[in-house]
């Protein structure tokens, strides 16, 4: 304990989430509450659950690999088996980079441990529940300089481990802290308009379980005593049952009014569809992965994808390949210009008929050889396939037009 309260009094109280005024512990009470306005927990909202889903597996399905500077992919580093067979003895690398991303989008942070063996190789990685991380900084250096530490608190064990930067893989959201050491999420920037939106959701919910049955109001002849009236309730009550059929018979003098609001007067539909397209907004995600195809067809759906990559995508794939490379490769591994590649293509890959028209123009192009085409295919490598091909009519700017030149004597041509 000596060593953990020298450690406290040299650091400050730690940050979680810079969220200003509104803590993430004030989002989890918000969201996990059961009051009528939040029902439930927020991926229980569907668009967010949408969301969330999309930019997950995006990112798990797309395999990476280590390059070199002329893009040749490199197998025997000890960090390859890691990154594209086992992460570690439970995950995968799609199931790791999938709960990582679900991580930093939820949370505003993904945390996985680098271990290591006694030799500095690799040997697994390890995802951190954000809720049990929490970012010490020191306070007594030059800002520029100050150092920080990771605290990590087993919520199985209930044992706690402090962790240098470089042993932790750490991704952010977009917006960070104005110190910038942690990431704040979606769900806490849009706290109160979330909470809209469950409401609807609750409210929906409660029409369903009542049979889409109206409020309504008794009109009958007697009194308005407190007693008069809950036996008049408790009456009507009996004669609609818990599963009416929608037939109820009343007694005489009495008569049914529905007080309900119609969805459609109030534009219901309307304005949880535009609040939805908002949300999927703040992601970053287009209305067609939200089943809205108002102004969507098949014949846009590859530049959809394409614009979904570099609006979206882009970013956070970078987010993990910078990371990656500063955290897994050594200086001099940086020095001779290897780094890790996530392949895209799986994402911006369109229909057999477009797939073949680009193969076809990058092989005649001479950019892939045969073989190239053929594995991004699917296909086998052909023994003869592993070359440039070019067009022999092909001739350099400066050699225009000397295939119709004279030839004079001597050998020479004329001109």
């Amino acid at each position: 304990m000596s060593f953990l309260n020298k450690i406290a009094g040299a650091f400050r109280s730690s940050i979680k989430n810079d969220s200003g005024s509104f803590t993430l512990s004030d989002v989890n009470a918000l969201f996990f509450n059961n009051q009528i306005g939040t029902d439930g927990p927020d991926i229980s909202e569907i668009t967010y659950f949408i969301c969330m889903k999309k930019l997950s597996e995006s990112l798990g399905k797309m395999p990476i690999a280590l390059k070199d500077s002329d893009k040749n992919r490199i197998t025997n580093h000890d960090t390859y088996k890691y990154l594209n067979i086992q992460t570690n003895s439970v995950l995968t690398p799609a199931q790791f980079f999938t709960a990582m991303e679900y991580c930093r989008n939820h949370y505003g942070n993904g945390y996985a441990y680098i271990n290591r063996n006694l030799d500095g190789s690799l040997e697994g990685l390890y995802i951190l529940d954000p809720r049990m991380v929490q970012i010490w900084i020191n306070n007594t250096s030059q800002f520029t300089q100050r150092q920080y530490y990771y605290f990590y608190t087993d919520s199985l064990s209930g044992q706690s481990y402090w962790f240098y930067p470089d042993d932790i893989i750490h991704v952010k959201s977009w917006k960070i802290g104005g110190n910038g050491y942690a990431g704040k999420s979606v769900r806490e920037i849009l706290a109160t308009y979330m909470q809209g939106n469950k409401a609807s959701q609750h409210f929906l919910n409660d029409l369903y379980q009542k049979g889409l049955t109206a409020n309504t109001v008794v009109k009958y002849v007697g009194d308005l005593k407190k007693a008069a009236t809950k036996e008049v309730v408790d009456q009507m009550v009996k004669l609609a049952g818990k599963n009416t059929d929608r037939i109820v018979a009343l007694p005489s003098g009495w008569d049914i009014q529905s007080l309900d609001l119609k969805l459609t007067d109030s534009q219901f539909y309307e304005l949880k569809k535009f609040s939805g397209l908002q949300i999927a907004a703040a992601f970053g995600i287009m209305p067609n992965h939200l089943n809205n195809y108002d102004k969507s067809s098949y014949a846009n759906s590859s530049m959809q994808n394409l614009t979904f990559y570099v609006d979206t995508l882009l970013y956070n794939i970078t987010l993990y390949e910078q990371e990656l490379n500063r955290k897994l490769l050594t200086t001099k591994e940086l020095q001779q210009g290897l780094s890790y590649e996530f392949n895209v293509s799986v994402i911006l890959r369109g229909d057999p008929a477009s797939q073949a028209d680009m193969l076809n123009k990058y092989v005649a192009g001479s950019v892939y050889t045969v073989n190239e085409a053929r594995r991004y295919a699917g296909m086998p490598p052909n023994e003869d396939g592993n070359v440039i091909i070019a067009n022999g009519s092909y001739v350099k700017l400066q050699d225009l037009g000397s295939a119709y030149k004279t030839p004079a004597k001597g050998g020479e041509s004329g001109k």
